[in-house]
């Protein structure tokens, strides 16, 4: 089911949205960008005209990142929220390629297709919970084609690793930059232990292997953001 028509893609309420989305995030502008460029090399070798789901598709980041690298690609963007996908429409038709991307409202499961060339989510899978973490990468591996690539990054490390203390004293420096109260960050601990999904390295390429990814490729890490690709068996 393919809904970019269906987004309205003008009007105060999705500029509001856009600028308080960007105001949070203009601090992480150097990890996005360091991601997105890295994120372009993994992917270099990729077919030509592939096409690629980009799930948690939030405002459009990656697909316009990656549709300015690629002019053939075109794209399937799934998010669960309306108002972010209703923001991403607009920015896809000011830069001019919406009409590579079908927007969908809803999670991996609700996309039909299959056989993508590339599957993205960025910064998604913190937010399932361990025990959902093997159903959404087995619903990314049954999506792609038989050697398609899968480039995930999300917020992961050992909450009980000794190192840990300094960890989150890094973290709380980039959810500064995104605003943070002092209330907000004497909470941060506790949002990463039972808000978030956050797994262990070793864990989360267990899982992956599980799923049929049987070699990932750490490719990023920008303090508590880890990032990895890996080709379907």
């Amino acid at each position: 089911m393919t809904q970019h028509a269906a987004f309205s893609t003008s009007g105060f309420l999705n500029q509001e949205i856009a600028d308080a989305y960007d105001r949070r995030n203009a601090g992480l502008k150097p990890i996005s960008e360091s991601l997105h460029f890295l994120m372009r090399l993994a992917l270099a070798d990729a077919p030509a005209e592939a096409r690629v789901l980009c799930v948690g598709v939030g405002t459009g980041a990656e697909i316009l990142s990656l549709a300015r690298a690629f002019p053939r690609w075109t794209f399937v963007g799934v998010d669960p929220s309306l108002e972010m996908l209703t923001v991403g429409a607009h920015r896809l038709t000011e830069a001019g390629v919406v009409d590579r991307c079908d927007l969908i409202h809803g999670y991996v499961d609700d996309v039909a297709e299959t056989g993508f060339d590339v599957v993205v989510s960025l910064l998604v899978a913190h937010f399932i919970r361990r025990e959902g973490r093997p159903a959404f990468y087995a619903a990314i591996h049954d999506r792609l084609k038989p050697g398609g690539r899968f480039v995930s990054a999300e917020i992961s490390g050992d909450l009980d690793a000794p190192e840990f203390p300094a960890m989150l004293a890094d973290w709380k420096q980039v959810q500064t930059l995104m605003g943070a109260t002092p209330e907000s960050l004497a909470k941060l601990e506790d949002g990463l232990r039972d808000a978030l999904g956050v797994l262990a390295v070793a864990e989360t390429e267990d899982l992956w292997r599980d799923a049929g990814f049987p070699l990932p490729i750490p490719f990023f890490q920008a303090f508590m953001i880890r990032g990895w690709h890996a080709a379907k068996e």
